[in-house]
């Protein structure tokens, strides 16, 4: 296997399970050497377990590669910055960072509590936050000091937040910010050599077995191709760290099975323009108007709906 990363050192959070995990071992091969993080909660945030992070690091070293566990709650302020200054003082430096680590809560709206809001958005959000403040503060001072820097941020958005999906208001609200965020921190760091891309992955995985089971997305047999493997969100994610990407910069990317998807974000539609203030009577026919002239909202698989169908 083409060592594309070897030498490079990536912390990868939420690494212990499913795509976490996949991403971890992938970069291995590739070799990096890696910092799995993992608190080991369970699928709603609550409890711990230095279990399935130590379990990811004893493959990656029964393979010949280099890794280390972490265990800090990366959506603390104080455990960010553990975790980023474990992969520095234990590897020497630090090139990229994987923000991958979430947790789920639905419920709709109206019976959504406070706690189930608050909980999902600070692991998302503050969980893609805190690591990545920690890690760019490091890498402009390398920059300022005058050394060169090829870094890369990598952060996992959701085709909930993008597309919409009921009953996940906190989690889409979350995923939807982490994209965003990805967009606009990686206009603000590309002076120091530092990309930010996210990615929306689909694969069956505790956190999305309801959501699988809904959409029918059945697992494949052990001589078929399995779409719905964590493991295919990886060679992704490794491609957009490695050399190839060292361009590419602001981008979302949808991945499932053997499909690669470019997000194109918001952008401005139809418009109409006045000389004055808009009066309630006039938008009574220019609303309607600019709106028929729009496309729709994309629809939750991602695709825009075709108006002359409906």
């Amino acid at each position: 296997m083409n060592k594309t990363l070897d030498g490079r050192v990536a912390v990868i959070t939420g690494a212990g399970r499913g795509i976490g995990r996949g991403h971890a071992l992938e970069f291995a091969r590739r070799g990096a050497k890696v910092v799995v993080n993992d608190l080991g909660g369970s699928r709603d945030g609550t409890g711990s377990d230095g279990g399935p992070a130590a379990a990811v690091v004893e493959e990656i070293i029964a393979a010949g590669g280099e890794a280390i566990a972490n265990t800090d709650d990366v959506a603390d302020e104080q455990g960010a910055k553990n975790l980023i200054d474990s992969a520095i003082e234990h590897f020497g430096r630090l090139d990229v960072l994987v923000n991958n680590a979430g947790i789920l809560r639905d419920r709709t709206v109206a019976n959504m509590s406070y706690a189930e809001w608050d909980a999902v958005i600070r692991v998302h959000m503050r969980g893609t936050f805190g690591p990545t403040h920690f890690a760019v503060a490091h890498w402009r001072n390398l920059a300022k000091a005058g050394e060169t820097v090829d870094a890369r941020v990598i952060n996992t958005s959701s085709s909930s937040g993008l597309y919409c999906n009921p009953g996940q208001a906190n989690y889409g609200a979350a995923k939807a910010g982490i994209a965003s965020f990805s967009v606009i921190t990686a206009r603000e760091v590309a002076r120091y050599g530092i990309t930010v891309n996210a990615i929306y992955p689909s694969a069956l995985s505790r956190m999305t077995e309801d959501l699988a089971a809904a959409a029918n997305l059945a697992p494949g047999t052990a001589d078929v191709f399995d779409p719905t493997d964590p493991e295919n969100v990886a060679p992704v994610v490794a491609w957009l760290a490695g050399p190839d990407a060292k361009d590419v910069t602001g981008r979302v990317f949808g991945v499932y099975g053997g499909r690669v998807t470019v997000a194109e974000g918001w952008h401005a539609g139809p418009s109409a323009e006045s000389d004055k203030r808009w009066t309630v009577e006039e938008l009574d026919d220019v609303l309607p108007d600019l709106l028929a002239k729009s496309a729709e909202n994309a629809g939750t698989d991602g695709s825009i709906p075709d108006k002359g169908a409906r």
